[in-house]
């Protein structure tokens, strides 16, 4: 019984916190949710859940089914009344986490560690909702309910980059940024990899060149096309030519464009696969046409994951270092959560090449 009084004290006093919050607009549509304010209030769950039926009881906040609690009351914006100045990290992954390669876990791990040693937590959030052309009203709804003191953009549209930089929430893009958008990025040199990628092909022989792309192309995509288009016009050979062949990023779509680029004629002879996941769709539809890798087709992958050492033959591609990653993408967070401008805008890192034996020449070199 001696702690009954503590606790309902401890109620009132999260209580009359929430209720100064809300006053100062440090809220406008939804509460966060309970378990970013039991971080943030550093209460338990049991006693924030008390506070929350106090502000219902006064008509302050109205709890809806699946979505969180409503703010019932209009404010002012004054002075930053803030319950403390957010050290979490929030990494948002624009559609569903299958479409993540272990490459981006493995560099996402690291960043949690590097964020961890200096007090900072990284929270994953992902969803079709993210995706959309509109995604306005999920991001207004995530980062209200989620105030985090940086956000990280993986695997993001124009859309949801457009949305950051109009509403200033701090955010740093783990890729390429799409034109006129000023955001502070981190990213391998997509364009610089595929214009190596053209050259190299060519210099082992090869004059008809592709690339396969998704039609829903991100910001690395589209550099990647123009550094492609780069290195093919650095050649010195007439006859020299490069075809795109664009898929929906799925297996029977990839086939269907791998078909028809062989069904050219001529026909390219080495092919620059952007995923690595559809590296593994466009080997095995090769196999199928009855041509072998590198003797009648040569592949490159832009990107390289773990799994490539059990491939046969070796994919020749650009391999990214996880690591360093993690600690390039890990220094404009840190300045954003100090509240400082990121100077240094767009990072670019260049990956190693594989030359792998998927890759072979081809007549005169």
């Amino acid at each position: 019984m001696l702690g009954l009084p503590q606790r309902q004290s401890l109620e009132k006093q999260t209580a009359a916190l929430l209720r100064e919050q809300l006053a100062g607009g440090a809220w406008r549509t939804w509460l966060p949710g309970e378990r970013a304010l039991c971080e943030m209030l550093q209460v338990s769950r049991y006693t924030l859940r008390a506070a929350l039926r106090t502000l219902r009881r006064e008509n302050l906040i109205r709890p809806e089914h699946g979505a969180g609690n409503r703010i019932l009351v209009s404010s002012t914006p004054r002075s930053p009344t803030r319950l403390l100045a957010s050290r979490d990290v929030g990494l948002l992954v624009s559609g569903p986490l299958d479409q993540l390669s272990l490459t981006h876990t493995l560099w996402i791990d690291q960043l949690r560690a590097l964020l961890g040693e200096r007090g900072c937590r990284l929270h994953l959030f992902h969803g079709r909702g993210y995706a959309h052309r509109s995604p306005g009203r999920a991001l207004q709804r995530l980062v209200t309910q989620h105030p985090h003191g940086c956000w990280v953009l993986l695997l993001s549209a124009e859309s949801v980059q457009r949305w950051f930089q109009q509403h200033g929430i701090p955010c740093v893009v783990a890729g390429s940024t799409y034109g006129g958008i000023d955001l502070p990025s981190c990213d391998v040199d997509h364009r610089a990899i595929c214009r190596h990628a053209a050259g190299f092909m060519l210099g082992r022989g090869h004059r008809k060149i592709a690339m396969l792309a998704q039609k829903s192309r991100y910001a690395g995509d589209l550099e990647s096309e123009a550094g492609f288009a780069e290195g093919v016009s650095r050649s010195p050979h007439a006859d020299t030519s490069f075809v795109v062949g664009y898929h929906e990023s799925t297996a029977a779509n990839i086939t269907h464009a791998v078909r028809r680029l062989m069904a050219l004629q001529p026909a390219p002879t080495a092919l620059l696969v952007m995923n690595p996941f559809h590296y593994l769709t466009v080997t095995s539809c090769l196999a199928r046409l009855g041509l072998r890798v590198p003797e009648d087709v040569s592949l490159v992958s832009r990107d390289g994951e773990p799994y490539f050492s059990f491939l046969l033959p070796a994919p020749a591609h650009y391999a990214a270092n996880p690591r360093l990653f993690a600690k390039t993408l890990l220094a404009p967070v840190l300045q954003l959560l100090a509240g400082d401008r990121v100077t240094q805008r767009a990072v670019h890192i260049m990956p190693a090449f594989v030359k792998g034996a998927s890759l072979s020449a081809r007549g005169p070199a």
